[in-house]
């Protein structure tokens, strides 16, 4: 079988499977668990990928490894998935929609999961090609991808990334019609990480705030000014966006109280900004609140950097979204977050935007409770992914 029989063959064994993989979809996606609690999810796939005969190894907690081709490859080419929800409760009123309360896959990672399965079913019909070439798949099934810390870096501990000449993964792109997908070169998305400020200080009634250190007030300063600061200690190219998503203070409407915190996301598309960012968010918190006396202590828990894209693996997708009858998008840097960049610190690599928009529907967003996809992007994705290792034999 040549590289281009074996290309041939992905599309014909992942549409002969296209029914299957919707429903594993749906299953999935009326059962969201949260990052490191993927116990259902990850035996789901592995009791599917063993049934297909597919080697696979559990990952402590949860998610898994599964191996392809050559046993001693001269190359071997890695595919991610990741298996996590978000603590969103879902809104889309769908048949299958979340049975699990607060939970749901807001992100689109059950479309990932599968996605990668489908590859999984596609690269088993072609292995005697990939052992003949002395080419290897391994498919991560990442847990936690939406934590920060998150599960990448839990996998490359586990030796995931042994062996791994190159990596590739999709996410979910509302903003693009099924049968795109956006690529590009270079960094794709953004450094990412969580703030949380917390600021005690002498509580009292609200008739006398000059008796007080008036801890809400410096909250709000906070809130306002140190996103305001940064934005003027920054290189402006960095495009720096400090956004909080939660402030908490008080209970009472007379009452100043004595403890308060406001917790967010830092975001940049700079990297040599942000490994600087973490002493500079600190010094201009305690600079805005000095004035009201209150004591401020700054944690930040470091993210992940920007995912960035090497030139020739993105010739490669461009390759493998051609065969799979798809088409290459364009697509902006954006200031998102993915822990796919740490794969990209150890090993060549690339992500790619896997349109999900109905033709001519209504453009959703991720990480709010109403997202619908158009389920053909599976099809989509799983031809894509499964492209990638099967252009590994026409590369040796």
């Amino acid at each position: 079988m040549t590289q281009s029989e074996a290309s041939a063959e992905i599309v014909r064994v992942v549409d002969a499977h296209a029914d299957e993989l919707v429903a594993l979809r749906r299953d999935l996606h009326a059962h969201p668990e949260l990052g490191h609690g993927e116990v259902r999810t990850t035996a789901t796939v592995a009791a599917r990928l063993e049934r297909a005969g597919i080697a696979v190894r559990r990952l402590r907690g949860t998610g898994l490894v599964a191996e392809l081709g050559a046993t001693e490859p001269v190359r071997r080419v890695a595919l991610r998935g990741d298996l996590d929800a978000l603590p969103i409760r879902e809104q889309t009123g769908l048949p299958f929609a979340s049975t699990t309360d607060g939970v749901s896959h807001s992100c689109g990672h059950d479309v990932h999961t599968t996605s990668l399965l489908g590859a999984a079913l596609a690269l088993k019909a072609v292995e005697p090609v990939l052992v003949d070439a002395g080419v290897a798949a391994r498919l991560v099934f990442q847990p936690a991808e939406e934590l920060m810390p998150g599960g990448a870096e839990e996998v490359v501990a586990q030796d995931g990334l042994a062996g791994v000449d190159s990596i590739y993964a999709l996410h979910c792109d509302p903003s693009l019609d099924v049968g795109q997908v956006g690529l590009r070169v270079g960094p794709i998305t953004a450094a990412a990480d969580q703030v949380e400020v917390t600021l005690t200080g002498r509580g009292g009634h609200t008739s006398r705030p000059h008796l007080t250190q008036d801890l809400t007030y410096a909250l709000a300063k906070v809130v306002t000014d140190v996103p305001a600061a940064l934005s003027r200690r920054l290189d402006p190219r960095a495009a720096a966006a400090l956004v909080w998503g939660a402030v908490h203070a008080g209970g009472a409407h007379n009452v100043i109280p004595a403890t308060g915190k406001a917790l967010g996301t830092l975001r940049m598309l700079d990297a040599t900004a942000w490994e600087g960012s973490e002493r500079l968010v600190e010094e201009i918190v305690h600079a805005v609140v000095a004035p009201y006396l209150v004591t401020a202590d700054v944690h930040i828990t470091k993210g992940v950097p920007p995912v960035v894209n090497e030139a020739a693996c993105i010739d490669v997708l461009t390759q493998a979204v051609t065969r799979a009858g798809a088409t290459v998008a364009p697509t902006p840097q954006s200031l998102g977050g993915e822990d796919f960049a740490w794969y990209l610190t150890k090993v060549n690599g690339a992500m790619a935007r896997l349109g999900t928009r109905v033709p001519g529907g209504a453009t959703f967003d991720l990480h709010r409770g109403d997202l619908l996809v158009d389920e053909g992007a599976i099809a989509v994705g799983a031809k894509t992914l499964a492209g990638c290792v099967v252009a590994a034999v026409a590369d040796r």
